[in-house]
């Protein structure tokens, strides 16, 4: 009897740590085996980060970034494509246990879903027309912009300046010349300034007393300098529009119609911005409905926008260089995953690898910005 009972005690023990060994990853964090299902992971087509092949694979840095992680872990997987919509409900509903896309670190997102660390940053980004040609109405347009107003204010201001000292001292002793009532007086010390800084010189009037001779050798020299500055900001006023457009900045977004993807990241900052919005199923549409002039410009991760710009509409539109309202990209998974801390583990020590750099600039170049 002994012995039954000694061999029915390793029995049970042996069948106890059989199962113990066989739980399943998304319960322990523990290398996937053959004999276990594998896990279910959410994609979303988001290129440079996600992009689906023409034989139905994927590649991209977030698929990179995961394979990276699921190796290392021993982990089988099946890869689900859904859109934006569907990767984060259904990752909150739990039927995938990870998605893998563009997706960034929100507060509301981060109350139903759980963030692994951020792998990629970045800012939201803005896609305008490319400007080939400055017509005539694009000119007076710009002669009449608040940056080429402000210019000739300024000129305005410094010749009168430069025009009242002369007159000052010369309305008394110089009368000829800069005598009258005093808007005569300071209209003709104006004329002065104006002719002595562009080196035109008429001769027509000219300071006669030492003070007003001092004031006109240094404004001589000062008229240098200011022309060559006001030529440079002339110039640049000009040019600005004809460059990047109407539209250089977000501050620039609110008298115009933009692009955007629903439900994003990028729509959530126009609505709390009140920017108005036409809605596209995907970053392509939304781009081309630019390119069409349908709307005035898209806004979209910047990293994304230049990925399709460079390949789809490399004569057509531009991504303006500077982004704003920062992104985070991470993996999701539901609420308590405990896969949370062996992918943290994982994806840490991938993405401080110098091979991941590599990965980076084969998808983005070597001037990119993680």
């Amino acid at each position: 009897m002994r012995l039954f009972g000694r061999v029915a005690t390793g029995l049970i023990l042996f069948a106890t740590l059989t199962a113990l060994a066989q739980a399943a990853p998304g319960q322990s964090g523990s290398p996937s085996t053959a004999a276990q299902p594998p896990l279910i992971v959410g994609i979303k087509v988001a290129p440079p980060f996600v992009i689906k092949n023409a034989d139905g694979t994927y590649s991209g840095i977030s698929v990179e970034l995961w394979k990276r992680v699921a190796k290392n872990l021993g982990w089988q997987y099946q890869f689900r494509q859904t859109d934006l919509d569907g990767l984060l409900q259904g990752t909150e509903g739990g039927r995938y246990v990870v998605g893998v896309g563009a997706v960034t670190v929100t507060a509301e997102r981060e109350q139903h879903l759980d963030f692994s660390h951020p792998f990629f940053t970045s800012g939201l980004g803005i896609a305008v027309t490319q400007h080939h040609g400055m017509g005539w109405l694009n000119v007076l347009q710009n002669f009449f912009s608040l940056a080429f107003l402000s210019v000739i204010g300024i000129l305005a201001l410094l010749l009168l300046i430069a025009g009242f000292l002369v007159w000052l001292f010369e309305r008394k002793r110089n009368p000829e010349m800069f005598g009258g009532r005093a808007h005569e007086g300071i209209g003709t010390s104006f004329w002065w300034a104006a002719v002595t800084m562009t080196t035109v010189g008429y001769g027509d009037v000219a300071p006669r007393t030492l003070g007003g001779r001092i004031v006109g050798l240094i404004w001589m020299f000062t008229g240098v300098i200011v022309i060559s500055s006001f030529t440079a900001s002339i110039a640049t006023s000009l040019t600005v529009g004809h460059l990047s457009g109407s539209i250089q900045g977000p501050q620039d977004l609110r008298s115009h119609t933009v692009a955007v993807v629903p439900d994003s990241t990028a729509a959530a900052y126009l609505k709390a911005n009140r920017i108005d919005t036409q809605g596209f199923a995907d970053v392509p549409k939304a781009l081309a409905a630019v390119a069409a002039g349908r709307v005035d410009a898209a806004v979209y991760d910047a990293p994304i926008l230049s990925y399709y710009v460079h390949r789809k509409f490399p004569d057509q539109l531009n991504v303006l260089p500077h982004t704003f309202e920062r992104q985070d990209y991470a993996f999701i998974m539901p609420l308590g995953s405990q896969l949370r801390k062996p992918i943290n583990e994982q994806l840490v020590k991938v993405i401080q690898s110098p091979e991941w750099q590599n990965v980076l600039d084969d998808y983005l170049g070597s001037q990119h910005s993680p």
